[in-house]
């Protein structure tokens, strides 16, 4: 086992750049130089910002697109599902404004995919609904066709996913505003 490196300084102020076997993690301050998230209530621009950077296969970048974008819309097993076949249809088309899902997208979505298990279109069509509700598909006026909303789907080969949790405030805490009214 290597000898780890001791400090006289603490070596984590500045930002932290740590490799791993398949990706890279970056951890900064929020709040320095460009990198600022602001509170519209109290001001505060501090916090800590972590950034993780991995370069992957296509199926992996989909699997990886799809996953972050089931979590950060709450989508369950059949919005997954519809968005799934949603990319799987998109690579396959010119078209990049409107999309066709009905029942011959999923035929050869599960004839391009021998590992996927079969689904019915009852399900493809409540996930498209939840799509619907998360503004990423919207139904046309054709039977079958969507528009698709270009700032969740393109073309592209990178996208950053980054996800801002902040701490709920106790019941009993007082926030600064009310601090104040009371030592005046």
């Amino acid at each position: 086992m290597p000898k780890l490196k001791k400090y006289r300084t603490n070596p984590f102020t500045d930002e932290l750049v740590i490799n791993k076997k398949s990706k890279q993690v970056t951890v900064s301050n929020l709040g320095k130089d460009d990198n600022v998230l602001v509170n519209q209530s109290t001001g505060e621009v501090t916090g800590t910002h972590v950034v993780t950077y991995k370069q992957v296969d296509d199926a992996e970048f989909i699997k990886l697109f799809t996953g972050n974008i089931a979590l950060a819309f709450e989508l369950t097993s059949a919005g997954i599902k519809a968005f799934t076949l949603m990319s799987y249809t998109l690579q396959r088309q010119i078209e990049k404004d409107t999309i066709f899902l009905d029942e011959l997208s999923l035929e050869e979505f599960i004839k391009g995919n021998p590992s996927i298990k079969a689904c019915s279109m009852k399900t493809i069509y409540r996930g498209i609904t939840e799509l619907e509700k998360s503004k990423i598909l919207a139904k046309s006026q054709r039977v079958g066709l969507y528009f698709i909303n270009p700032s969740f789907v393109f073309n592209g080969n990178r996208i950053a996913f980054t996800t801002s949790i902040e701490r709920k405030k106790k019941s009993n805490d007082i926030d600064e505003s009310q601090q104040e009214l009371l030592l005046t």
